[in-house]
């Protein structure tokens, strides 16, 4: 007998957090609880969690020294939660997923795939391999879906994927992918919503602008380009992370700074972007209100503005022109002066802002006579990972129900 009211869970680990959220099934699945665990391994760890309105709001201190304990209390906490007992799959985000194009039940097999993948992001892929498993091990009969950032990036042309080494590495998968594919699907089904004529037949650019931050260029629905590359370090300036740099910059570092490639990685990775540059923080907020009395704030928030026009001109570049640009994520949903100054100077794409749209973050903050549109969409990653597992669900329960049909 089925449970009523089914539920998806929703799981979005990352380095130093577990976001979860608690969604009915439906069209479209409602969400019931929401919350995260963060600092995980810092002091001060804590697990807050909402209900759907947000105005309801806990928050529990928590002893987790790393990402297993973390991971154990969290499973813990959940099924002690009203409607746990109804939830019909479990759906995480997985950074990394080569050449998979689509959400996938997470079998056995994959499970050994991705375990062979876990040298093409370190960072990510054992703590996502580390949930999927855990939930594995307590409840082995629920289905599990793996959730890919790379998949919405595959219908990138192969000049796109190309890097510019040796053939050899090419065949070993070393290209670029792309990530905040969960991010950019669920703005791409946004603006379809919207009625966004570009979001099917136009030119689109996509900001995704956060702690981790790129862009990508959209033409008739398919992914074309993005920032990131590899790995998620490339591309745009981010909040600790680098973005580009030139390659000679590690052999340099190493003669003369002795500075080993594990230093490196955590260099570039945790301790540059806007907190290296600023030597401050990596939030935008504390950089914006600094600028003023501190010039190293006031460059770091520069270095981003003109870092993200520079990938804007580049990407209408290769779309041949600009219908639609949308902001996204913490600082593109939350920083109208940060849209702002992005977007001074990029008339010649026929980019105008309303001055007070935007500072009001209105969901369309270009003006009437503006040749592009300009819009702001908050993202939902998790809301497009339970879209994801439900249509994979509805999928499996329709083979199933041919398969008995014809036998």
């Amino acid at each position: 007998m089925k449970p009523a009211n089914p539920r998806i869970l929703t799981i979005n680990g990352g380095s130093s957090s577990i976001k979860f959220a608690l969604y009915q099934t439906g069209e479209p699945p409602e969400r019931k609880l929401y919350g995260k665990v963060d600092r995980i391994g810092l002091p001060g760890a804590n697990l807050t969690f909402s209900d759907p309105t947000g105005k309801q709001q806990d928050s529990l201190g928590i002893a987790v020294s790393d990402h297993t304990s973390a991971v154990n209390f969290l499973m813990g906490w959940l099924q002690e939660q009203d409607g746990f007992a109804s939830v019909r799959a479990v759906g995480h985000r997985v950074v990394h997923g080569m050449k998979h194009t689509a959400p996938e039940l997470v079998t056995q097999e994959l499970l050994d795939e991705l375990h062979r993948l876990r040298p093409y992001d370190p960072e990510h892929l054992p703590r996502e391999i580390e949930l999927i498993e855990a939930f594995r091990q307590r409840h082995p009969k629920l289905p599990q879906v793996a959730c890919f950032d790379t998949a919405f990036h595959r219908t990138m042309p192969r000049v796109a994927k190309l890097l510019p080494i040796p053939r050899r590495f090419d065949a070993k998968g070393v290209q670029r992918y792309g990530f905040h594919g969960m991010s950019y699907a669920y703005l791409m089904e946004e603006l379809t919503r919207l009625g966004d004529p570009a979001a099917t037949k136009g030119r689109v650019i996509l900001a995704h602008l956060g702690n981790g931050a790129s862009l990508a260029a959209v033409r008739d629905g398919k992914s074309i380009d993005t920032s990131m590359g590899f790995t998620p370090t490339a591309g745009l300036v981010m909040s600790t992370r680098s973005g580009d740099l030139d390659p000679g910059l590690a052999p340099y570092l190493a003669r003369t700074e002795q500075i080993t490639a594990k230093q490196f990685y955590e260099m570039v990775n945790q301790q540059s972007g806007l907190l290296g540059v600023s030597e401050i923080s990596s939030d935008m907020r504390d950089l914006l209100a600094q600028e003023a009395g501190d010039v190293r704030a006031a460059e770091a928030v520069a270095l981003f503005c003109y870092q993200a026009k520079k990938w804007m001109g580049a990407f209408a570049a290769a779309l041949g022109g600009l219908d639609t640009l949308v902001f996204s994520a913490g600082i593109g949903e939350n920083c109208p002066s940060i849209r702002e100054r992005i977007c001074d100077g990029l008339g010649f794409l026929g980019i105008e802002l309303n001055e007070s749209r935007n500072a009001e973050t209105a969901g369309v903050i270009s003006t009437d006579a503006s040749r592009a549109t300009v819009r702001v969409i908050r993202t939902d990653e998790e809301l497009m990972i339970a879209r994801s597992v439900w249509r994979v669900e509805r999928t499996a329960i329709e083979t199933k129900a041919i398969e008995g049909a014809t036998e």
